[in-house]
């Protein structure tokens, strides 16, 4: 008799949505979990995602998602009216929201998935309250501010059965699977050493923060811009892209190139959380003799080097960063004149019995010397992405269209379980980099000061996020927030 009553009130439900998603079909585009829960066919058989962040990058997000021919984008929301504009016009239909908090309250039984595409210090917060209400993600890089959220994010998309990607679309080309079959077929044997450079940043950095401040544009809310970042005055030229360089929003060129150069390494090793972590950083001279000293900001230029244990004794990896147009030596196996990765950016691996390089998303992969490659032919074992790079955007709608657990979502390229401790490998550099310019009085003259973190090598416990030998870099693993900001966890 229970079962009956169960079963009459689950039709009178039905009933009672077909009727209500009737009257609304005039309005909106009906997602698929409203139709019928995961795995149902939608009539239009799209996803219809709903975008945080909808200027500059964003908009660039959302015009791919839309091309992948399986996406509508069903509500575009941004703190910068101008900024939004061409979001705007290209989807009229896309009802708009200053504030995601406000929309995802509002309308979220009315889209399957949410695109983040804003400064990485709103990024978690963003994410996962769009995960609680069980949507699909998409982030760009670098994952999150903060090691503690990347972790918090990569063990919510388990918990809240959803299908989340990592915006460096790179890891979908062609060439970080290139070379993983070179690797894992012996071609330089067992890998010990990794240089990556790059040429940013191409934002300010290592200069004090502005002390006048500036007129807010009439199109910013500047206080939904902060976020969960601490109060301050709006200044000049912050937005829409310094910000990059200030430890408040940003995560230098590090955490801005980072997942796109250092991943390649990441994925062909296999590497997990590293073990160690040293730095040095470039000076700044506010005048001919003094050095600046701006904690606010990251540095010109820096040189992080991160060690990683060794799998199934294979020896120790260790991965040198450098920024700021730092460049290691070049390999001798390339002729003078023979580019070292695309110029500005470039990914050396070394191997006990050779060198492989590759440029920026792990594009254009080379043994060298490179009359290695006319020599060189390994079978495909890694299956490709349809369009390679290009195909990272339809990757994940077709994904998360298929649902949580399905073929596709198993096989995405920069799912959180990669995408994850790759951020929080990135991010470990930088909390070597920040550690660098702690300072202390001295007790014997409080004009004076002393630098603990220099010179210091970091030892990490993964597992834990925390520094064993140095507790005062701790303060960078998780950040306080700004009042009335949460991660909800």
């Amino acid at each position: 008799m229970k079962e009956n009553k169960q079963l009459t009130s689950d039709n009178s439900r039905r009933k009672f949505l077909k009727n209500s998603l009737t009257a609304f079909a005039g309005i909106y585009i009906l997602p698929r979990h409203v139709l019928g829960g995961r795995g149902f066919i939608a009539p239009s058989d799209k996803l219809l995602i709903a975008g945080i962040g909808a200027g500059g990058k964003g908009q660039s997000d959302l015009a791919n998602f839309y091309k992948s021919g399986k996406a509508e984008i069903a509500f575009l929301c941004d703190v910068d009216d101008k900024r939004s504009l061409a979001s705007r016009t290209a989807f009229p239909k896309a009802k708009y929201y200053k504030d995601y908090r406000e929309m995802l309250e509002k309308e979220h039984q009315y889209f399957d998935a949410v695109s983040v595409s804003t400064p990485d210090h709103n990024h978690a917060v963003q994410t996962m309250a769009a995960m609680q209400l069980g949507k699909h993600v998409y982030v760009q890089k670098p994952l999150t501010h903060d090691i503690y959220e990347a972790r918090m994010l990569t063990e919510a998309v388990d918990k809240y059965k959803v299908v989340a990607q990592m915006g460096n679309q790179g890891a979908s080309g062609d060439g970080v699977r290139q070379m993983r079959e070179w690797y894992n077929a012996g071609i330089i044997g067992d890998a010990h050493t990794v240089y990556i450079f790059t040429d940013r940043p191409v934002w300010p950095q290592g200069i004090a923060w502005p002390a006048q401040k500036s007129t807010v544009p009439s199109t910013l809310d500047w206080n939904l811009w902060l976020g969960t970042a601490p109060q301050k005055d709006y200044v000049d030229k912050l937005v829409p892209f310094n910000w990059r360089g200030w430890w408040d929003y940003g995560t230098g060129a590090l955490g801005d190139m980072g997942c796109h150069l250092i991943e390649p390494a990441f994925r062909t090793l296999e590497l997990g959380y590293p073990t160690e972590a040293e730095c040095s950083v470039g000076s700044v001279y506010v005048d001919e003799f003094k050095r600046g000293y701006f904690p606010d900001g990251c540095p010109p230029s820096s040189h992080v080097i991160l060690k990683f244990k060794g799998k199934k004794h294979k020896p120790d990896i260790k991965m040198h960063w450098m920024d700021g147009g730092i460049q290691p030596e070049r390999p001798e196996e390339l002729l003078a004149n023979e580019p070292f990765g695309d110029g500005g950016n470039a990914v050396l691996i070394i191997g006990t019995k050779g060198k492989m390089m590759c440029s920026t998303y792990g594009a254009n992969p080379k043994l060298l010397p490179l009359s290695k490659m006319e020599q060189v032919h390994v079978p495909q074992t890694i299956a490709r992405v349809p369009n390679g790079a290009d195909g990272h955007y339809a990757q994940w709608v077709e994904a998360a269209i298929a649902g949580y657990g399905s073929d596709a979502a198993n096989n995405l390229s920069s799912p959180f379980s990669i995408a994850g401790p790759l951020t929080e490998t990135i991010l470990m550099g930088n909390l070597a980099i920040r550690s660098f310019d702690i300072r202390k009085p001295r007790a014997t003259d409080a004009t004076k000061f002393d630098y603990p973190g220099r010179y210091t090598k970091l030892l990490w416990d993964g597992p834990n996020m925390k520094v064993t030998n140095f507790d005062d870099a701790n303060q960078f693993v998780k950040r306080q927030y700004r009042e009335g900001w949460s991660l909800g966890v």
